[in-house]
């Protein structure tokens, strides 16, 4: 593994050049204590959460900020006579995946519990539990019938053979299931795991929150009762960590939504949980071991510490400890793998702010072997990680659409890159990547708020849009970022106050 690179003095002073030429654009702000840059991490919360909503499918709501996107999908569901409208596209085709589309969910939901003080100040509570709702309506349609979970529309294969807006999408809208002859119990658990966590979330609408409280309960039983796992996702979303992890996790936002023994006792004695690097669509350790740690719950009828595992995620991430694993970029991101690398940059931001209240309510350290890490550091790493993206990187540029100095301009999404087109125009599709994919040009319609896959390993990146490891953004990207934004709008630079 290669060890973290210093930065020359050619680095420093270009770095220097470009803080100063954010401040005079109103991106970045100037500095507060220590903490170094401070962008307006206000408007990157707003743009994070507006990309989210370019990515609906369905009936667009008549307050639609997006103004070039328009109504699509609205057939989804028919070859089966049924209504699957609404959700969302997961990145930039036009399939809308299950288990990313419920991973979203669920982030959001603990995003809008976690942080909804910050999202009340700023003004996005509202925007954020409409993100929630556009989800969850959906899983509503989805999982209409007992022991059945409608989880993917559209075909891939044929999806990918066509450049085109989803509102002129000519490819097959087929659909995909699980049910008990074909069990899949990552999607199913996961779509519990969103429900629950938004039973809590809308509480205050107690006949909304019964119903997907209910379904979760449901598909719970039936990810549990019918273990297996449904590949029909792949080559895109190979569940290749198995669904251990997603029991864990419905299950812990069932015991969270219901305080039911039956859910505690799953957690305590059946689950299995282990310690892991990763926090991602695929991976859910970490996020039910921070969930768990506060609660002093164990798992292997007791021999595991919830929190102990969540430390040994802390302690595998940070670079100052000696157990650390993740590779960090010469310029200090996070990188696990090429491909939608930012997505463990968020996601890590996110548990490490939200890891860092759980300790501060329990006075306790992240435990590294003997060192004691402080919450304070988790916070400091998160604020790292979240500046890279806006542009506290060695190439001194924004890796969010519309925001920041020198942002992307060609994301690798085909509503932004396609112009609007009239309703019913016939698309080639033979003909559509040369004229809407291939040329060297930037989109026509800004994807406000996109958060690119990245660069890679060595901080490097490609503005092109046929460079889709580095410029394909994804909901679950976005969805991770809005809490670590939340925090840095309203708490401060440094990340110190507390709630």
């Amino acid at each position: 593994m290669k060890p973290r690179s210093p930065r020359g003095h050619g680095a420093t002073a270009a770095a220097a050049l470009l803080l100063a030429a954010l401040v005079l654009s109103g991106d970045v702000l100037p500095a507060v204590g220590a903490g170094g840059p401070s962008f307006n991490y206000k408007d990157a919360l707003t743009k994070s959460i507006m990309f989210l909503e370019a990515q609906r499918s369905g009936k667009l709501p008549p307050n639609n900020r997006i103004k070039w996107r328009g109504d699509s999908g609205m057939e989804d569901g028919k070859l089966a006579h049924v209504d699957l409208t609404g959700g969302y596209y997961d990145a930039g085709d036009n399939v809308k995946y299950g288990l990313p589309l419920a991973f979203t969910v669920t982030t959001l939901a603990w995003t809008a519990m976690a942080f909804e003080h910050e999202l009340k100040a700023a003004g996005e509570l509202d925007n954020v539990h409409a993100a929630i709702r556009w989800g969850t309506d959906f899983f509503l349609k989805a999982s209409a019938k007992k022991n059945h979970l409608w989880v993917q529309v559209g075909d891939p294969n044929a999806d990918h053979q066509c450049w085109v807006r989803p509102e002129n999408m000519p490819t097959p809208r087929t659909l995909y299931e699980i049910n008990e002859k074909t069990p899949g119990s990552e999607i199913a658990a996961e779509t519990a795991a969103a429900m629950a966590a938004s039973s809590i979330v809308f509480r205050k609408d107690k006949s909304y929150s019964r119903r997907l409280l209910n379904k979760a309960k449901l598909l719970f039983q039936f990810a549990k009762t019918h273990q297996g796992t449904y590949d029909g996702e792949c080559p895109f979303y190979c569940s290749y960590s198995g669904y251990n992890d997603e029991l864990l996790w419905a299950a812990t936002w069932l015991y969270l939504a219901t305080k039911r023994q039956v859910y505690a006792d799953f957690i305590g004695h059946e689950a299995i949980s282990s310690s892991v690097a990763e926090f991602s669509w695929d991976l859910k350790f970490p996020g039910a071991q921070v969930l768990l740690a506060e609660l002093n719950m164990t798992s292997n009828g007791g021999l595991q510490s919830f929190k102990a595992q969540a430390d040994n995620f802390v302690c595998a991430v940070l670079p100052d400890t000696p157990f650390h694993q993740v590779f960090i970029t010469p310029g200090g991101m996070i990188h696990l793998r090429d491909g939608a690398n930012s997505q463990y940059v968020t996601s890590t931001a996110f548990l490490f702010v939200v890891y860092s209240d759980v300790l501060r309510r329990i006075n306790q350290p992240v435990m590294c072997g003997a060192q004691a890490v402080p919450p304070a550091r988790l916070l400091e790493f998160a604020k790292q990680q979240m500046d890279y993206l806006l542009g506290a990187n060695p190439r001194g540029r924004s890796y969010v659409v519309g925001f920041g100095a020198n942002p992307p301009t060609q994301p690798h999404h085909r509503g932004a890159s396609t112009p609007v087109l009239p309703p019913g125009y016939q698309v080639n599709c033979g003909m559509s990547f040369s004229e809407w994919f291939t040329p060297d040009r930037p989109n026509p319609n800004e994807l406000t708020g996109a958060i690119m896959g990245g660069p890679d390993g060595g901080d490097n990146f490609s503005d092109k849009r046929g460079n889709s490891s580095c410029t394909e953004p994804c909901t679950y990207i976005n969805s991770l970022s809005i809490g670590p934004l939340a925090a840095l709008a309203i708490r401060g630079a440094n990340l110190l106050a507390t709630h």
